[in-house]
Formats: structure tokens, sequence, C-alpha cells
């Protein structure tokens, strides 16, 4: 397995990151190291609260999770601090604002406790078991709705029979 210097990896790290963001594929193919590394790099770094989306998208492109690792290390500071750590990383403190927003309204709602979750569940296994029985009679009258069908066509195929041979 080969080791690469703490030079390599920073270098790999700047790339990643905003305002860069290039891709891992992109980086692997430039540097000739494999895809699998830079993945792991990547988990790692963002282990350790990195905003590293090696993405070429756009800020609104990330992954939830980098830009929720945003809005934490925006979290405690003030305009002056937000503007800078937005400008090093290609953002807009609105973007930033928007993020800590959605983030707040996603954990805004409340979340079912587990005696309605228990209900819930048995709510819908019971119209699981309903919707089966309701098919399997749909089935069952559509058979015999065929069924009567052929008699209908065979009947009236025997009165026609019947009618031909009274008039011969």
């Amino acid at each position: 397995m080969r080791r690469y210097s703490e030079a390599v990896k920073a270098d790999v790290k700047r790339r990643m990151s905003p305002p860069q963001r290039e891709s891992v594929a992109r980086i692997s193919e430039e540097l000739g190291i494999h895809l699998v590394t830079l993945y792991n790099w990547r988990k790692t770094w963002r282990l350790q609260g990195e905003v590293v989306p090696a993405s070429e998208k756009e800020p609104e492109g990330w992954s939830a999770a980098d830009k929720f690792t945003v809005v934490l290390k925006t979290a405690g500071l003030n305009d002056t601090e937000l503007g800078a750590y937005c400008r090093e990383r290609g953002l807009f403190p609105e973007q930033v604002s928007r993020w800590r927003q959605a983030a707040t309204d996603a954990n805004a709602a409340p979340l079912l406790s587990m005696a309605e979750q228990k209900e819930l569940e048995r709510l819908r296994a019971q119209d699981q078991r309903e919707i089966k029985a309701l098919k399997k009679e749909l089935q069952r009258k559509e058979k015999a709705l065929a069924e009567a069908a052929a008699l209908l066509v065979l009947r009236k195929k025997w009165e026609a029979f019947c009618l031909e041979d009274a008039e011969g």
C-alpha cells in the first residue's frame, strides 16, 4: 500500500474544498491516486468536521451533510467573521442563512411518540390486510364475470343454432 505525504493530502484537501471543489475523479486522474483512497480521505476529513464536497456542483447542489457542516462551523461567527469564512469558500452569507433556517425547520416538526408510531404501524398493517382481501375479492368477481359472459355467449350461440335447426 502506497503512503502519501501530508503535503499531498493537504493539496488534495484544498482542491476538494471550496472554492475549488474539484471532483474526486478529476483529482484521481491528474494525481494518479486511486479513487477509493481519495474517498477514504474525504470521509476522514468530513468526520473531522471539514467541508469537502469534492464536487464541481455549486454550493446549492452540495449534500445535506456538507451544508450542515457549514452551518455548524459558522454558528458562533459574527457578521465580519461569517463574511470572511464565506469569501474563503466561495459562499454567500445568504446561503448559509438559508441552510441554517432549513436545518432549524427540519428539526421543528414534532416527532411521534413510540405509542403513536406503533399505532400507525398497526393501522398500516390493517390497511395492507384489507387491500389484500379486496384484491382477492376483485379477482373472484372478475372470474365470475368472465364465466357469466362466456355462458351468455354460449346461450346466444345455442339459441341461434336451435333457430337455424327449427327453420331448416
